[in-house]
């Protein structure tokens, strides 16, 4: 197989259809590009400055803001909004194999992330009095370092045989690439391709589900011979936590099956949010979900912004 491809740039085609209204779009995006940056850059903000919110539940939290700034920028500024308002609406094929490295690894670092949280929300419940003993900042550093260097590092093993690939097709109807379409553009039989892409698909996944069914299985059987009071603490715990997973499942089960199924029956803006929203709404609504749901981090942001509007106020004054 040859190293090289014969073609130098992918024409994104989806974007064509938006020719009509794409100032709208552009602004659209740019709005919500700039809501991924100021909810999850609130969060990281917030946890940062306020050592009361220095334990391992928030270093946790303020990775995944980190990582939604990350899927975010991947996705939106040069590639979607320069691209769109591009005449020929193309990329190189370089920025396409970047751009679809960032994407796929935002979506598994984001994924271990929520399994790392799992095990510590499984820990706090289960084990309220040895929790700081066990969570030990090591510890947490270590949980840390391995959601950012498993998919940082593995995904490259996996994406070599796409670097690999000859690329013999040069148009995509999508507004982004991802492996998937690249590979099926490429020339010849891909059999041996799918065949590993399952098989690191599995790889890629089975640790953190293996982890999120343990530990919140453990937590149903502990709630399930708890007292009332303790169960409700145990909900309000795992609450924000178990909407983050939920948010990434349906943005997972909507790009799959809009990549994998024919859906040319639904309208354009229909297919465009379906798209759009495992890497768009994700990571704005995970900063909202936990903002909102967890006391001492909302008390914190509503601190912070009271303090800007009454410094603002007296600066009007003055």
């Amino acid at each position: 197989m040859k190293n090289s491809s014969t073609v130098s740039s992918i024409v994104l085609e989806a974007f064509y259809r938006m020719e009509d209204l794409k100032y709208l779009y552009f602004v659209t995006f740019l709005v919500l590009y700039m809501l991924t940056l100021f909810a999850n850059a609130i969060v990281i903000f917030v946890i940062t400055i306020n050592k009361v919110l220095h334990n391992p539940m928030n270093y946790f939290l303020c990775n995944l803001a980190v990582n939604g700034v990350y899927g975010g920028t991947a996705l939106l500024p040069p590639p979607l909004l320069g691209t769109l308002m591009s005449p020929s609406h193309e990329v190189s094929l370089a920025w396409c194999k970047a751009q679809i490295y960032f994407l796929h690894t935002y979506a598994i670092i984001e994924f271990t992330i929520l399994s790392v949280m799992c095990y510590d929300r499984y820990v706090a419940i289960c084990y309220p009095l040895q929790y700081h003993s066990i969570m030990t900042i090591t510890k947490v550093y270590k949980l840390i370092a391995f959601s950012w260097g498993y998919p940082l590092v593995t995904f490259v093993l996996f994406f070599i045989m796409t670097l690999r690939l000859t690329i013999c097709q040069n148009r995509l109807g999508r507004v982004y690439c991802l492996n998937f379409y690249l590979v099926k553009m490429s020339c010849g039989n891909t059999y041996i391709e799918s065949i590993l892409g399952l098989i690191f698909l599995v790889l890629y996944s089975f640790p953190q589900l293996s982890m999120t069914f343990y530990s919140y299985g453990h937590i149903l059987k502990i709630c399930f011979t708890a007292t009332k009071e303790s169960k409700i603490k145990a909900l309000k715990t795992c609450t924000p936590h178990l909407f983050a997973i939920l948010n990434y499942s349906v943005g997972c089960f909507v790009e799959i099956v809009q990549s994998r199924f024919d859906t040319s029956y639904l309208s354009f803006e229909t297919q465009m949010f379906m798209s759009l929203y495992f890497f768009i709404l994700t990571p704005i609504l995970n900063p909202v979900i936990y903002g909102m749901s967890v006391k001492t981090l909302r008390d914190n942001i509503f601190r912070l912004v009271g303090s800007k509007k009454k410094k603002e106020r007296l600066l009007f004054l003055k």
